[in-house]
């Protein structure tokens, strides 16, 4: 048996019983009945995943997986590759946009290599960046398939293995990555995986100009058309059309659910890992979280797939796990929601007449 399928094998859906034990208590709650909404919605979720009343959630951990995309020779980004790499550099260095949010929210900020073009061997044995490179970053998908299916495989079970490892540490996860021109792939793993076409789900990924987006479609047309990746076969659509990064992303929230941990999951090509984790294993989105709706049009389609309503809508797009970190406080208001506001029999309120 593979580390992908004992893991699988291991995840289990939320608790009814403890769905229901959240639920009547929030029900009696010191307020008009479910007055906050889907802050109670979230609540009962966190007890049913975690089996608990109290769903553990201080210890916070966004795991950002880069890795590079041999796609971008088709001219699919604004910007050049070499940025992938020199943004792992400022995210060790604290200076991105995940390291301000995650420093508002108390979380660790974890960057993992999954194959960035240039190395980053001086990072990793200085203990800044996991290495878990399956290469230097994948082949282009216009041309061929960006990977075989035994890398596909290695990279989901990677972002297992990382899940497991911060596990001690961590009682919530968010997703987070890095790869220049890393939403092409994620288009093609939702239109695959959602049975949409590629033009409904193709985003303006760093800010492409008409001409600019509409190439961006016909290089994923053109790569689903000669790929034909098989929409029953999750580790096909990977392995054709995926990115190494996409796979860890997918992996993590195996790991995570595996072990009863939430997972939120950050914009669109966090919720095409998502996609691709649901594809393996449908029960692993009972511990996803939807952060927030991203301004690609692809992530929509993604969310809904996945049975998903984003708890923000801000007009994102820059990724890294920054909608996901800036969830997490709302993830900790459900919880002390269901801990600390006290019932109508608790403070000798009286409830509802009739």
């Amino acid at each position: 048996m593979t580390i992908l399928e004992s893991v699988i094998k291991a995840i289990t859906p939320q608790s009814s019983a403890y769905r229901d034990k959240a639920h009547e208590r929030l029900a009696q709650l010191t307020m008009p009945f479910w007055a906050l909404g889907r802050l109670m919605d979230l609540a009962v979720d966190l007890a049913g995943m975690t089996k608990s009343m109290a769903p553990p959630v201080a210890r916070r951990s966004v795991v950002v997986f880069a890795g590079d995309h041999g796609v971008v020779k088709e001219g699919v980004s604004k910007y050049p590759q070499e940025v992938t790499c020199q943004m792992v550099r400022n995210f060790v260095n604290g200076g991105a946009g995940i390291n301000a949010i995650s420093r508002v929210v108390g979380a660790k900020v974890i960057v993992v290599d999954m194959g960035t073009a240039a190395p980053l061997d001086d990072l990793v044995k200085e203990g800044k960046v996991l290495s878990r490179r399956i290469g230097p970053g994948t082949k282009n998908m216009a041309a061929g398939p960006a990977m075989t299916r035994e890398e596909a495989l290695a990279s989901v079970e990677a972002g297992i293995g990382v899940a497991l490892k911060l596990a001690d540490d961590t009682d919530i996860f968010a997703t987070g990555e890095m790869g220049i021109g890393n939403t092409t792939p994620s288009s093609a793993i939702t239109a695959v995986l959602t049975k949409q076409p590629a033009a409904k789900v193709t985003g303006r990924g760093t800010g492409l100009e008409e001409p600019e987006f509409h190439h961006k479609i016909e290089v994923i047309e053109r790569a689903l058309a000669l790929n034909k990746p098989c929409a029953d076969d999750p580790l096909d659509v990977l392995a054709k059309v995926g990115g190494f990064e996409i796979g860890g992303i997918a992996g993590l929230i195996l790991g995570a659910a595996s072990l009863r941990k939430p997972v939120l999951l950050d914009g669109f090509i966090s919720t095409a890992g998502g996609l691709v984790a649901h594809a393996l294993c449908q029960s692993s989105a009972e511990f996803m979280i939807a952060s927030h709706r991203s301004v690609e049009q692809g992530h929509s389609f993604a969310l809904s797939h996945l049975g998903k309503t984003p708890l923000l809508d801000l007009d994102l797009r820059l990724g890294e796990g920054t909608g996901a970190a800036l969830a997490m406080s709302l993830v900790e208001a459900s919880v002390r929601i269901l801990t600390e506001v006290a019932t109508f029999e608790e403070a000798a309120v009286s409830g509802a007449l009739g």
